[in-house]
């Protein structure tokens, strides 16, 4: 058996469930991005094991996401924002957004003669039970991230990954013991279903539905939900892909963020130096475009290009001549940190994340 484990938004994983219709009957799966950077701070200003929790600010209320702050030892702090990636608006930019989390008046003095070691980014699938796929087919199982088993009101998903793989690691014992090899791995689905990780994603199953809604009727639902209800409400909410919630940017409120200053804020390529990404810059793009024309003709002309700015890495550039005429997109693959973002919000599904030819990548240290 081949037990695929490649984390969220797998690019075999992808293959699988199109290869064996894995997803005939589940709602599509939805994302968010994680932003993070990691900080030596002053000794006053640290405490180990202290944790802060954001949500809402500085996005607006009809955007999901949060912020996180943890105190690590040795005067280290990770902060880093989520953002989910059904937003609306194209002018939205989840790394701008992570920038102005730390101008909070709060948040702020953490960081004063502090300095920034290190920076990342990456997907989270968030849709919950509902959009998890069919986890099992012919010789293999998606287990983790790969098939979706994060869960997303409590931002942790590696005790799924783990127990995920457990049961299918048990199921695929069981059918070799008893000579069934290759066959559908039937006693995974059938573990799942019994077990505690089904249960709590069962409990949780309403998160992302009802904060799509927006933070506040997300937040009072949920509550209800959880607090009243205790997740066994009647009812189950269902998601719907987020690359088909993007709005025209002419409806859209350009969004006006301040320069970065270099000490608390910055730029998107100072930031990717510090993830220690590398590429061979003379192999294949590992970004395709299944239509060159697509980013020109759809994305700039009623979207505005935003993969200029839902790309945490500033690997997507529209380029002009001097006068302005003749746009084109530039792909800087060598900045890709593997967020799998382009894959996930691209409008129109043209953009296809493929594996580096050489397998590089960015090289994150304590983060």
């Amino acid at each position: 058996y081949t037990l695929f484990a490649e984390g969220c938004r797998g690019h075999l994983g992808k293959q699988v469930e199109a290869k064996f219709g894995l997803r005939e009957n589940s709602d599509p799966q939805t994302y968010a991005l994680g932003i993070k950077e990691l900080w030596e701070v002053d000794p006053e200003q640290h405490e180990k094991g202290l944790v802060w929790h954001t949500f809402g600010w500085p996005m607006a209320s009809d955007t999901y996401g949060g912020g996180f702050i943890y105190h690590l030892g040795e005067n280290l702090v990770s902060i880093g924002q989520v953002v989910g990636l059904g937003y609306k608006n194209p002018h939205l930019s989840p790394f701008e957004e992570m920038q102005r989390l730390k101008t909070h008046p709060q948040i702020a003095p953490l960081f004063k003669g502090g300095k920034r070691l290190a920076y990342g980014a990456r997907a989270l699938a968030a849709g919950g039970l509902q959009s998890l796929p069919k986890l099992s087919f012919p010789g293999g199982a998606l287990i983790g991230d790969d098939a979706g088993m994060l869960v997303a009101s409590r931002i942790k998903g590696s005790h799924a990954a783990i127990k995920s793989g457990m049961l299918a690691a048990e199921a695929a014992a069981a059918a070799l013991a008893a000579g069934r090899a290759n066959d559908a791995l039937s006693e995974y689905p059938q573990a799942f279903r019994e077990s505690w990780l089904h249960e709590e994603l069962h409990t949780a199953r309403n998160f992302k539905p009802w904060m799509a809604k927006g933070l506040w009727t997300g937040t009072l639902m949920f509550g209800i939900d959880q607090v009243l209800l205790r997740g066994k409400a009647p009812w189950t909410l269902h998601n719907s892909a987020d690359h088909l919630k993007l709005k025209p940017a002419a409806e859209c409120k350009p969004i006006a963020y301040p320069k970065p200053d270099g000490v608390l804020t910055f730029d998107r390529l100072s930031s990717v130096f510090l993830s220690n990404t590398n590429h061979e810059e003379d192999q294949p793009c590992h970004l395709q475009l299944k239509d060159p024309g697509v980013p020109i003709s759809t994305n700039l002309a009623l979207y505005d290009a935003p993969e200029q700015r839902y790309c945490p890495a500033g690997v997507y550039e529209i380029l002009r001549d001097d006068d302005g005429s003749n746009p084109r997109l530039q792909i800087n693959a060598q900045n890709c940190v593997h967020c799998k973002t382009c894959d996930i919000k691209d409008p129109t599904q043209n953009i296809n994340w493929v594996v580096p030819q050489g397998g590089e990548g960015p090289i994150y240290t304590q983060m």
